[in-house]
């Protein structure tokens, strides 16, 4: 279950971090979705090799661990595209 969990947490954790981090991103809203579905993953993987948590279930731990991640990548997304 932890993949499909980092999935749907990514699409909520991608949205929450476009509305966080608002500005102009190339490719709009849905690259933003899909950053956030990565984000997701790696901030579940990152937080589990940490021993900080993981994204195991829908809990609030979880999710912030996915909107982590989601806003790291958005970062560096949007430096490496400048």
């Amino acid at each position: 279950m932890g993949i499909i969990t980092w999935i749907i947490f990514g699409l909520i954790a991608g949205a929450i971090a476009k509305l966080i981090m608002p500005g102009k991103d190339p490719g709009g809203f849905i690259v933003t979705i899909i950053i956030g579905i990565l984000g997701a993953v790696v901030g579940g993987w990152i937080g589990t090799a940490l021993g900080l948590g993981d994204v195991s279930g829908f809990n609030f731990g979880s999710f912030i661990i996915a909107v982590l991640g989601a806003i790291i990548l958005l970062i560096l997304y949007r430096v490496i595209r400048r």
